[in-house]
């Protein structure tokens, strides 16, 4: 039977009857409910995190940091997104709504808490879109150039009038994908990661298949050794690969923004986040292994330590793996980047759609697609938003782009923490009935908390180095520290005018403090 979608809710009101009987509680918000299933949760969070395209990029600058120990630094960063996902299911298990961090952060530490972890999300999300859409242009070109076998089409993407118009085009074509019904999205996505996972996996059991051919450049037998964390030889490694895991697995938390439109919505979108993590970090280490066993982590031609080949690691290897092949890798970067782009772009919009309805925002944000029932206007503003940063940025310097992408790590670290801190505080009062509750509701989200929390506050402390990031300052402080102060001081002074505006949700009026047991 075909489901048919639930007609727009008004925006929330004082007066507006609450889900859980509270008149200052969540609400629904007029998206098409029960219109996404288990699998296209996960679907989509694996197209969010983007693995061709992530793993490419990140692969050769950690073997640069921890050598033949990848596959543990991917384990250790790994930890804390599972222990945060843990949190992110529960609090979603009790208050499923689209507003995920700024939701349930308000209803755990009250309105200013909760605006600023929305602001965390709708900021990094956003930015990240103009990255995603970026990298999208570069290997389009990149793609074009081997088919054609002319190196000299990869260039034209250095041309920013060319980047920047093709980059437009792209934000476009996701912003429309989005815009309209999450069938859409589901099916387009099918498509893009399956075609994507397919080439990683194919391209990992080629490598192991070349080694045990002898046919390997510098074969590099595989150790156990490779999965101790404790192997790693300094804590500064560590850091490294927890700030990886912040790159490397963000994104998983779409499926919880979601859930509103989730079969199920009380249990599926947790357990879409548990399985696209678990699946992430299965297809990560299958890749590394098999890359370290056949290129080894030396400084050769092809050799994993070759710093001339660790900005894309996959297309320099995928000749030499694939033969004829190869064309198919740089295609599953260019389809990973691209349908992570549209994918991406279902976070900041529904955020910003809980954010007016619940009076954190102008009203207008609060408007749902009458005819595809998804945050039409909030989709819209996040791609005009995106698309004019890329641009600005693009002309301006490339150096404050790629600091700002950066700069956003901490971003991410300051939204995931705050809601593992949510999760922790909001259920207090039921810590000790349960062993299960002991460990889920308190323990597993309080150390990824902490986790994040350490790696916010060292980055921020590192990143006042002049020499942090691409080396560019302002006054002799690095520039990724003032860039990720001002994302988070404009919020502050963006909140602070809402206030003024809209003081009835900041007083707590709107969507009141709670726990899981009023």
């Amino acid at each position: 039977m075909t489901h048919q979608p639930q007609p727009p809710a008004a925006p929330l009101t004082e007066a507006t009857a609450a889900v859980d009987g509270s008149t200052h509680g969540i609400s629904k918000k007029g998206l098409s409910a029960g219109s996404v299933g288990l699998i296209g949760a996960i679907v989509i969070g694996i197209s969010c995190i983007a693995p061709a395209y992530t793993l490419t990029a990140a692969l050769g600058p950690t073997v640069s940091e921890v050598g033949v120990q990848v596959p543990a630094i991917i384990l250790v960063g790994f930890i804390p997104m599972l222990l945060v996902a843990f949190g992110y299911r529960e609090l979603n298990t009790r208050m499923p709504d689209s507003g995920t961090s700024f939701t349930w952060a308000t209803r755990a530490f009250g309105p200013w808490i909760g605006w600023m972890a929305g602001w965390g999300l709708v900021a990094a999300t956003i930015l990240v879109l103009s990255n995603l859409a970026g990298i999208a242009v570069d290997f389009l070109f990149l793609l074009i150039s081997q088919v054609a076998g002319n190196p000299e089409i990869a260039d034209l993407a250095a041309n920013p009038f060319i980047n920047v118009g093709v980059c437009l085009l792209f934000v476009l074509g996701a912003t429309w994908v989005s815009y309209r019904d999450m069938q859409t999205t589901q099916k387009l996505q099918y498509w893009l990661v399956g075609f994507q996972v397919v080439v990683l996996v194919v391209f990992a059991v080629a490598a192991l298949v070349e080694v045990a051919n002898g046919n390997a450049f510098d074969a590099t037998p595989i150790e156990l050794s490779w999965f101790n964390p404790f192997a790693v030889e300094s804590f500064s490694s560590f850091a490294a690969g927890l700030s990886l895991s912040i790159f490397i697995f963000w994104g998983w938390d779409v499926t919880l923004t979601m859930n509103e439109e989730t079969r199920g919505s009380h249990k599926t979108p947790g357990r879409a986040a548990t399985i696209t993590v678990v699946t992430i970090v299965v297809l990560y280490l299958l890749i590394a292994v098999a890359l370290i066993a056949y290129a080894g982590v030396g400084t050769g031609e092809y050799g994993l330590g070759n710093p001339d080949i660790q900005d894309n690691v996959f297309f320099h290897l995928a000749g030499p793996i694939l033969g004829p092949l190869a064309v198919l890798v740089s295609l599953a970067v260019l389809t990973s980047s691209a349908s992570s782009l549209q994918s991406t772009f279902v976070s900041p919009a529904r955020t910003l759609l809980a954010m007016g309805h619940y009076g954190a925002l102008p009203e207008k944000f609060a408007s749902v697609s009458p005819r595809f029932f998804t945050p039409g206007y909030a989709t819209i503003v996040s791609a005009i938003v995106a698309a004019a940063f890329y641009a600005v940025m693009r002309f301006l310097s490339e150096d404050v782009l790629w600091d700002t992408i950066t700069a956003l790590g901490m971003m991410i670290c300051f939204y995931y923490g705050i809601t593992a801190f949510a999760c922790v505080w909001f259920f207090r009062r039921v810590w000790w009935r349960s062993v299960r509750n002991v460990f889920f509701t308190l323990l597993f989200p309080l150390i990824g908390g902490v986790i994040l929390a350490t790696l916010f506050f060292t980055t921020l402390i590192d990143s006042m180095n002049p020499d942090y990031g691409s080396g560019s300052n302002v006054f002799g402080v690095g520039l990724v520290f003032v860039l990720g102060m001002a994302v988070l001081l404009s919020g502050v002074a963006v909140m602070l005018w809402q206030a003024w505006k809209r003081p009835a949700f900041f007083r707590g009026e709107v969507l009141s403090r709670a726990s899981a047991e009023d």
